[in-house]
């Protein structure tokens, strides 16, 4: 039997979800309006859609089917998501999959300069890292374009993660064959440092990055050919065995026009080579920051396995992206709201303890009720005094 309550009870208590969009108010005060292509008048905003998919992600739904059951059937989905009378399956599939790219890019891009303002900036004297990374989404045969391998469809999510706090701030979809490199070169800024694997190797990117200003720590394959132009010294007590500048490649055969500074360190009997232009830093930080190009990889892991965001709402390659942009989006959210209320980083722990206060608040009659457009209007009252 699902669980409901008296939506003009007013001593009930709903304020935990509309906290934790609080954000992107001040960004939807901003933002274009969704407009009907025809007569006929939208029976579902942007902000539904995107309150539904962050929904979505928050409680962990099995399915877009299963979301709008919920919305049917518990009052308290209804409300927090502002569809008093559910929303239909066709107009619901109909958005997510033709409707909204442009403002969820714009939310999350939106999103990502509120909590650059709002954590604070770790390893400021490493610089400005970013990491670059890939993940495949399984697809389902009838999804054409998300080409991966006979009788075999995958779809594949680029990211960078601002590895400095810890949050993701670019993406890209693309079918599943599709490599890391042009998004690297894309993606990367002039004074940034892109912190990248093997498989991002390439010599001629590393020449055209040194041209435009642009930094990076990548490892390289142990069989890559080196020349040394000039050996720096290293410490006998260091875990670095190697520190150069140095060519990669070989003549007509991809050898660099740019001598590369090239680290060798050794851990527990594992070798690493890692080229960079950071001649600024010891061979131990240069070490560091190839370390932390794994919180992309933890990133992935706690992404996928908590917010449920690989499990497909969508078929097409548009669809896909709305949803993706709303599973970082709510990420997002998550990490500001537990920033905010705790002072630590995102966790499981907490998102639990947010998703039963969501679920408990409509079940607590001691308190004064304040409904999320109570939130709106102080957000907006905010704006206005700024102005």
């Amino acid at each position: 039997m699902p669980y409901s309550f008296n939506p003009t009870d007013k001593k009930r208590n709903t304020t935990s979800f509309p906290k934790l969009c609080q954000p992107i108010y001040r960004i939807l005060a901003r933002i274009p309006p969704l407009e009907a292509r025809g007569n006929k008048p939208l029976e579902m905003d942007f902000e539904q859609q995107l309150k539904a998919l962050i929904f979505f992600h928050l409680e962990e739904h099995s399915s877009g089917s299963h979301l709008l059951q919920v919305l049917e059937e518990d009052t308290l989905a209804r409300e927090v998501v502002g569809t008093p009378d559910g929303i239909k399956k066709s107009t619901f599939f109909e958005a997510i999959n033709s409707r909204g790219l442009e403002q969820m890019s714009y939310v999350f891009t939106e999103l990502y300069d509120q909590a650059v303002q709002v954590l604070p900036k770790q390893h400021t004297e490493l610089g400005d890292l970013v990491a670059f990374d890939g993940s495949l989404i399984d697809a389902v045969l009838s999804m054409h374009w998300a080409d991966y391998r006979k009788n075999a469809k995958k779809a594949k999510v680029h990211l960078t993660f601002d590895l400095n706090r810890s949050i993701p701030s670019k993406v890209c979809l693309t079918n599943g064959k599709t490599g890391e490199r042009p998004f690297a070169d894309k993606m990367l800024c002039a004074g940034q440092t892109g912190v990248m694997d093997r498989g991002l190797q390439c010599h001629k990117n590393f020449d055209q990055w040194q041209r435009e200003n642009k930094y990076f720590v990548c490892r390289i394959q142990d069989k890559s050919y080196k020349t040394i132009v000039q050996a720096y010294e290293v410490s006998p007590d260091s875990i670095i065995f190697f520190d150069a500048l140095v060519l990669l490649g070989v003549k007509g055969k991809n050898l660099s026009e740019e001598p590369v500074r090239l680290v060798g360190y050794k851990i527990a009997k594992k070798t690493y080579w890692i080229a960079t232009n950071r001649f600024d830093l010891t061979a131990e930080q240069v070490a560091a920051i190839y370390k932390l190009r794994w919180e992309i990889e933890k990133f992935f892991a706690w992404w996928k396995r908590h917010l449920k965001v690989y499990h497909l709402i969508a078929r097409s390659e548009y669809g896909l992206m709305v949803q993706i942009l709303a599973g970082l989006i709510t990420y997002l959210l998550l990490v500001i709201y537990c920033h905010e209320h705790y002072q630590e980083k995102v966790s499981i722990k907490r998102v639990r303890q947010l998703r039963i206060k969501i679920q408990n608040e409509a079940r607590a009659f001691d308190g004064t009720f304040s409904v999320q457009n109570d939130v709106k209007e102080h957000v907006s009252n905010q704006l206005g005094a700024k102005t």
